[in-house]
């Protein structure tokens, strides 16, 4: 993002005269007036900066000079928004690690320095508000009072986005505060009516969303780092810039241990009928492409941020999380975008197609060559790619959602991707909230059409998919997101850890291929346990 940035040429009294009459006659119209100082000079000092009376701010700098918007702290009249620069590590997890183990603490994670596939890491605790839901009610919590409520969760997180409208201001960063949480697979049967057979077996609630009102924010393409915050005041405030100015010296987690064997919840015999099954469908025109996954669970014991520290070293992608929920403990390191809004521009990265890695360099090439010009990965790819513009036109402008990239290979630490990217505009007076609605689940992990898809899955799998194949992400509240699809997805709860793997069926599938792909994209997670199995 770049903005022209005038110097403020007019004299300190005339300014600071002229803003106080702006605030005023916003006051007096009863319209909130938000004031954004833009300068060219990113050297200069914040606290040599002048402080107005009139609750026009403190600026600070040290956005890159690309940027050209030196925000420290904005005031409005109802909300008071905080930008501060902080000393920029390369490893965010360090700096996590000082409040991972609190209660509905978040990491939203590039990757970074293991991967430099991603850009930014997000870092935020203390939600001021939560929103649980189980069934059909969602329990929400905000300054020590509960209240239950039945809407829909989607429409629940959208309204305390827009609560305060003044907590809207565009700044440069992706994330200015707002929602941080995950919304399981499960979620879909508040929007669907889906069947009931699969067993319950992760027992956690489907949505489980944080109302964060200060975050940290670490630029690693640009080398800075930033705490952004509402309303925090003046003495907490300091604690966190002391907080997240140093590393932690040291941290007491409690190492990590699998204390089993890894269990999967489908034999080859088992898969093998439901992979029958799903051809039938396919042949009698129910669909035409169905995704099967199996779940893996092993009983654990210690702090799974510790598990988490390891697996992002294992296993480093983009779109990787990690959440300190109250009813269980997400580990994320998920290669692919589900749903990007930034300034209202939309973006989904659908992956379909898998190719195991290679040891030598040689081999690698060839697994990307075939991948690449495979005919059954491609239209597999499209027929995902067609229900993503479809799923995208419903809350996007008309004419807006194109295709910039078909068929593009991405490679990872144990295997390759095939990927598209699908776009468009959302469409005016429709927020993210509503595009992740709209959408929810994704159409990569479903299957086409996507109804008909989800009731297979719901018939053949033998046990709810619960975060998996759901999406962990954040929505701010200046109307940006961006979300995950959660797979290569741990899940940490009651003494056990669990995670899926799975592919998309087509008429062309082979049955010892598609059994096998579930093994290569479980690499790493079982990898990972096999390291922490203790015994």
């Amino acid at each position: 993002m770049q903005l022209d940035a005038p110097r403020l040429a007019f004299g300190g009294h005339f300014v600071r005269l002229f803003l106080g009459l702006l605030v005023c006659l916003g006051i007096w119209l009863r319209c909130p007036v938000n004031l954004l100082f833009l300068y060219e000079q990113p050297s200069a000092k914040p606290e040599k900066l002048h402080t107005s009376a009139f609750a026009c701010g403190i600026i600070t700098t040290s956005f890159p000079t690309q940027y050209c918007v030196l925000i420290s702290r904005i005031y409005s009249v109802q909300s008071k928004q905080l930008i501060s620069s902080l000393p920029y590590f390369p490893d965010s997890a360090a700096l996590f690690s000082a409040i991972a183990d609190q209660a509905w603490a978040a990491f939203i994670d590039s990757g970074y320095p293991h991967s430099d596939q991603g850009r930014f890491d997000i870092i935020a605790a203390e939600p001021v508000t939560t929103l649980v839901t189980h069934g059909d009610i969602t329990r929400i919590s905000r300054n020590g009072l509960v209240t239950h409520s039945s809407e829909d969760p989607f429409d629940l997180v959208q309204r305390e986005l827009l609560t305060d409208t003044t907590k809207s201001q565009i700044t440069p960063l992706p994330f200015n505060g707002g929602a941080i949480g995950y919304f399981a697979y499960d979620l879909a049967r508040r929007l669907e009516n889906l069947p009931e057979i699969a067993e319950d077996a992760e027992g956690i609630p489907e949505m489980m969303v944080g109302i964060y009102n200060w975050a940290v924010i670490v630029d690693h393409q640009q080398q800075q780092s930033f705490l952004v915050g509402y309303d925090c005041d003046e003495c907490r405030w300091q604690q966190l810039l002391g907080m997240f100015s140093q590393l932690p010296t040291h941290t007491d987690s409690t190492p990590f241990r699998v204390t089993s064997a890894v269990k999967a919840n489908m034999d080859k015999a088992t898969y093998t009928r439901a992979f029958q099954r799903i051809k039938h469908y396919l042949k009698e025109g129910d669909c035409y492409q169905v995704n099967l996954s199996q779940r893996f669970v092993a009983d654990c014991e210690g702090n799974p941020w510790t598990a988490y520290q390891l697996l992002r070293k294992i296993n480093a992608a983009p779109f990787s999380a990690y959440l300190n929920f109250p009813d269980a403990q997400i580990l994320s390191s998920s290669p692919e975008r589900f749903l990007k809004v930034a300034q209202g521009a939309v973006e989904t990265k659908p992956i379909k197609g898998t190719r195991p890695r290679k040891a030598y360099p040689a081999s690698d090439w060839l697994q990307i060559d075939q991948l690449r010009n495979s005919a059954k990965d491609r239209a597999e790819n499209l027929m995902i790619v067609d229900l993503l513009r479809n799923d995208l036109s419903k809350t996007c402008t008309t004419g807006s959602v194109k295709v910039p990239t078909l068929f593009a290979v991405e490679s990872y630490a144990t295997v390759h991707h095939l990927v598209s990217t699908v776009t468009g505009v959302l469409a005016h007076g429709k927020h993210a909230l509503d595009l992740l609605k709209s959408c929810f689940p994704g159409g990569s992990i479903t299957g086409a059409p996507k109804i008909r898809a989800m009731e297979i899955i719901e018939e053949l799998e033998l046990s709810r998919r619960g975060v998996y194949c759901g999406a962990i992400g954040y929505m701010g509240f200046d109307g940006n997101m961006d979300s995950n699809i959660a797979i290569r997805t741990l899940v940490h709860s009651k003494g056990t850890i669990r995670f899926w793997a799975g592919g998309g069926i087509v008429n062309d599938s082979n049955v010892e291929e598609e059994y096998q792909e579930c093994f290569d994209k479980a690499t790493a997670l079982l990898k990972l346990l096999d390291r922490l199995r203790t015994g």
